[in-house]
């Protein structure tokens, strides 16, 4: 207790070391796992633009790291260690600034992405496209089939084309 007393303000106010940099909680297990260069350079990267595709980056992202998956390691300790290295620019910003240690599972860290990124009126226009979708002049049925499940892929919150 006399130690502290003998701290300056600068060293009291300074950020402890101890702390869990950021908002993902590692368990102990994860303490010796390391990601290896070649798996960070082959994720898929998400900025956190308007127009990005949500499910296309965490699909690319699950293939990634099922190719890349290191011995002993599951795919919750896999998908939070290596989600950060995914994001870039106001998606990264997004993931500093979440509070210390609200996220302790993949569950809840996809859950957190989807509420944040998947803006109300991107969901209103892709709902009105896939509703809206009709077979153009000359394009086959197979054609306009695929078509419409890029669409309905595009949409988080649905699981396949079967919902409609």
């Amino acid at each position: 207790m006399a130690a502290n007393n003998r701290r300056s303000i600068k060293e009291l106010n300074a950020p402890n070391s101890d702390q869990q940099p950021l908002c993902i909680t590692f368990t102990d297990a994860e303490d010796d796992f390391e990601l290896k260069s070649g798996l960070v350079h082959l994720l898929p990267s998400f900025h956190g633009l308007a127009g990005e595709d949500l499910r296309k980056h965490l699909k690319e992202f699950h293939v990634v790291c099922a190719g890349m998956k290191p011995h002993g390691i599951t795919d919750e300790q896999l998908y939070l260690r290596a989600f950060p290295f995914s994001l870039k620019d106001k998606a990264n910003d997004w993931l500093y600034y979440l509070p210390l240690g609200s996220i302790e599972t993949w569950a809840n860290m996809k859950q957190q992405f989807l509420q944040r990124f998947f803006l109300a009126s991107r969901a209103t226009h892709l709902r009105k496209k896939i509703y809206g979708i009709r077979q153009f002049n000359g394009e086959s049925l197979y054609e306009y089939w695929e078509r419409f499940k890029m669409l309905v892929a595009s949409y988080p919150l649905i699981s396949s084309p079967n919902h409609f």
